[in-house]
C-alpha cells in the first residue's frame, strides 16, 4: 500500500522507487488524479489536483484521496512550532480541531490522545472518532420510537381497521385487521447510522478500524439498508432523551455528504474525503466570532446577509447578491462586515498591498455601500513570514467617506484561548457605544 502526505500547494514529483515517500510511482499517481478528478470539488477539472508531466500538484483542498494500493493525504499549510518531525501530527490535530469547531462537534480530551496522528490519515482518524463515539451511545441504548404497524391478528391490538377487516376477513372473522404502534428502533436516525458504518467500513484501512466498525455493523443488523440518497435526514428529531446522538448526526452528516464521494474509473474503486480550505475557514472562524461576542450586544449573522447590488431601473428587478462572510450587528444596524480568505498575506516590505488582491478590495467596498457598514476586515491565516503578531496589519479609509477597511490575521496554529484571543481581536473596534 502506497500512502504519501503533502501539504497544499505543494508538488509530489514522480519516481520509481514505492518506498520514497517523496516520490510516487507514476501508476499510483495515475489512479489517485483519476479519483480527484471525479470529486465535485474538481469542477471536472484539476480543482483538487493537477496532474502534471512531471508531478502531482496539490491546490486549496486538503483531505483524503485513495485508490486501488495507493492513497494521497493532503494537509493544510499551517506553520506548527514543533520540531519537523511533529509537523504532519500537529497539523492533522488542528485540522481536525477546525473541523469539530465547523461542525460544533465535542471531541473529548482523552478521545484525542488515544489517536494515532503519527500514522493515521485524517479520513482514519475521522472514522475512529465517529466509531469510537458511536459504541460508546449504543452501550447507553439503541434509540427507539413508536411506529405505525398495520396486521392481522387473532386478538384486537390497538384499534380495528374496519375497511380492511371487512373486505379481508368478511368471510374469516377470526383474524382482526389491527392498527397499533410499536416500539421500534428501526428508525431515520439508526438507518443515518447504520449507512455510515457500511460506508466507513468500506473505506478504512485500518485493521482498528475494521474490527470496530464490523462490532457496529453486528448491532444494526436488524435495521434495515437504505441507500444514502434516500436516507430521511428530515425524520430525525433530536430532543433531550437523544440529545447525545446530536454530534454523532453531524459526524454521520459529513461522512455521509458529497464530500465523502465513492468513484468507480475502469475496474479500480477509489474514494476521497475532501474540503476546501476557504469554506473550512470561513466556518470555523464563523463559529469563533459567534462564541466570541456571545453576550457581547452584538448578534452574528453567518452567511446572513443577501442583500443585492444592483436594482434594475426598468424592471426594479435586484441582481447580483451579496453573501458576506459574517455580518456583526448592534441594534439591528450592521456594524463590521468580516470576510475571511484562505491565503497567505506578504509583509509590506515585500508588497506594500501585502498580497491582497483587488478584487477583495472591490468586494469589501461593496459590503461598505450596500450594508451602511462603518467597518470592513478581511481577515486571512497568520504564518510565520509576518513581521507582526496575529492582528491588525493596516487598516485603510475606504474612499471619502466615513467607513475603515482593516487587515488582520488569526493563527489557526494556536491551539489555546482561540475564542479569547478573536474577542480581544473584535470588540475593541466592534464594542457598544457606552
Amino acid at each position: 500500500m502506497i500512502q504519501r502526505t503533502i501539504l497544499e500547494w505543494r508538488s509530489l514529483p514522480y519516481g520509481p522507487d514505492p518506498a520514497s515517500p517523496e516520490t510516487i510511482p507514476d501508476w499510483a499517481a495515475d489512479r489517485i488524479a483519476a479519483v480527484a478528478a471525479a470529486s465535485a470539488l474538481s469542477g471536472g477539472g484539476t480543482g483538487v489536483l493537477e496532474h502534471g508531466r512531471k508531478a502531482l500538484r496539490a491546490r486549496g483542498v486538503v483531505g483524503v484521496i485513495a485508490a486501488e494500493g495507493c492513497a494521497l493525504e493532503i494537509l493544510p499549510k499551517i506553520d506548527m512550532a514543533c520540531p519537523p518531525e511533529g509537523r504532519t501530527p500537529a497539523i492533522r490535530r488542528r485540522l481536525i480541531h477546525m473541523l469539530a469547531v465547523a461542525l460544533d462537534l465535542t471531541i473529548e480530551a482523552g478521545a484525542l490522545s488515544t489517536l494515532d496522528w503519527q500514522d493515521e490519515t485524517i479520513l482514519e482518524i475521522l472514522i475512529r472518532l465517529f466509531a469510537d463515539k458511536l459504541a460508546d451511545a449504543l452501550r447507553q441504548g439503541m434509540p427507539r420510537a413508536y411506529l405505525g404497524e398495520e396486521d392481522d391478528l387473532r386478538a384486537l391490538r390497538g384499534s380495528l381497521d374496519v375497511v380492511q377487516q371487512f373486505t379481508r376477513h368478511a368471510v374469516n372473522p377470526s383474524r382482526l385487521a389491527c392498527r397499533f404502534d410499536e416500539l421500534s428502533p428501526d428508525i431515520a436516525l439508526n438507518r443515518i447510522m447504520k449507512a455510515a458504518v457500511q460506508r466507513l467500513l468500506r473505506a478504512t484501512r485500518s485493521l482498528r478500524n475494521q474490527r470496530r466498525l464490523q462490532e457496529l455493523s453486528l448491532a444494526y443488523a436488524d435495521i434495515a439498508d437504505i441507500p444514502v440518497p434516500r436516507l430521511d435526514w428530515d425524520a430525525v428529531r433530536i430532543d433531550r432523551t437523544n440529545r447525545r446522538w446530536s454530534e454523532l448526526l453531524a459526524l454521520a452528516r459529513l461522512l455521509l455528504s458529497d464530500r465523502f464521494q465513492t468513484t468507480t474509473s475502469g475496474d479500480s474503486r477509489g474514494f476521497a474525503l475532501l474540503f476546501d480550505m476557504n469554506v473550512l475557514f470561513e466556518s470555523y472562524v464563523g463559529q469563533l466570532v459567534r462564541r466570541a461576542l456571545a453576550g457581547s450586544g452584538f448578534q452574528v449573522s453567518l452567511q446572513g446577509g443577501r442583500l443585492f447590488c444592483l436594482t434594475e431601473e426598468e424592471t426594479g428587478r435586484a441582481v447580483f447578491q451579496t453573501r458576506p462572510d459574517i455580518l456583526i450587528r448592534q441594534g439591528g444596524a450592521v456594524v463590521h462586515v468580516v470576510d475571511t480568505k484562505w491565503k497567505r498575506i506578504a509583509a509590506q516590505v515585500d508588497d506594500p498591498k501585502r498580497g491582497v488582491s483587488q478584487a477583495d478590495v472591490y468586494q469589501m467596498m461593496a459590503y461598505a455601500q450596500v450594508y451602511d457598514a462603518p467597518l470592513l476586515t478581511l481577515l486571512f491565516p497568520h504564518h510565520d513570514g509576518l513581521p507582526l503578531a496575529e492582528g491588525g496589519h493596516a487598516r485603510h479609509k475606504v474612499g471619502q467617506g466615513e467607513a475603515r477597511l482593516q487587515t488582520m490575521t488569526f493563527d489557526v496554529a494556536l491551539g489555546v484561548d482561540a475564542v479569547a484571543r478573536l474577542r480581544a481581536m473584535l470588540l475593541p473596534t466592534s464594542a457598544p457605544a457606552m
